[in-house]
């Protein structure tokens, strides 16, 4: 597959405020088994975040002080993990993958969480609706590396993506991030050194070099482990 063949092209309901955007990665693998279209059927129209949205207020039913943003949260572990231990706190989802999301929607269904609401689709198209300061944190867990220097304008952590980050995540928030690949490493942290508007919150090489406590592990990290991929963990405060 040519690099065009994956870059489907935004339909009209997946404009953002900057009409359409390229986009690089899959949004649809192996069909799905009929449990999971059920999911993606019948349980995401209901907890999927409103296109039209315009505020936070009413988005969970238990009206969160603290609201998480999850930048591509793949099959949906951590995410799941992270909303399960928090119940009191919110948490966003955005993944353009289909599987992805229809994994995340089984974790959901089978431990009974209530917290998650779920962005199908390109992230971009929905970070320039957030209230300004609505998040007390954001994760990218594990992006595409995308290791070749001439796709290097794909990558994830982008300065527009910073300055995003930055009017979203409200003074004293988090930012915190995770890669087992050489380049996404380097370019994860440098990226965001960059930027005057975070601090980096690591003391010592052990806070970067081991997974934090609270930091659930996912089937992707103990497999990473297995194959001898040593994983970064980025800590970030918005200041």
């Amino acid at each position: 597959m040519s690099d065009r063949d994956a870059l489907p092209k935004l339909g009209v309901n997946n404009k953002g405020p900057r009409g359409e955007l390229p986009f690089y990665g899959r949004r649809k693998g192996r069909p799905l088994r009929p449990q999971m279209q059920k999911y993606y059927d019948e349980l995401l129209p209901q907890i999927s975040v409103p296109r039209d949205l315009e505020t936070l207020e009413g988005l969970f039913p238990h009206n969160p002080k603290d609201i998480y943003l999850e930048i591509g949260f793949g099959g949906g572990e951590h995410l799941a993990a992270i909303a399960g231990a928090a119940p009191e706190c919110g948490f966003i989802g955005a993944e353009p993958f289909m599987n992805g999301v229809a994994s995340l929607l089984r974790h959901i269904d089978e431990d009974g969480i209530s917290n998650i609401r779920i962005w199908p689709d390109d992230v971009r198209l929905i970070l320039d609706f957030l209230p300004e300061a609505c998040l007390a944190g954001a994760y990218i867990m594990f992006p595409d590396p995308w290791p070749k220097k001439r796709h290097a304008g794909r990558r994830i952590l982008q300065a527009s993506m910073r300055d995003r980050l930055a009017r979203l995540i409200r003074p004293g928030g988090s930012l915190r991030m995770a890669s087992d690949h050489p380049i996404a490493k380097t370019w994860l942290l440098a990226e965001a050194m960059a930027d005057d508007r975070f601090e980096w919150c690591a003391s010592s090489a052990k806070d970067w070099q081991n997974r934090p406590e609270g930091w659930p592990e996912t089937r992707y990290m103990a497999k990473g482990v297995d194959e001898g991929r040593a994983s970064s963990w980025f800590d970030f405060k918005r200041l």
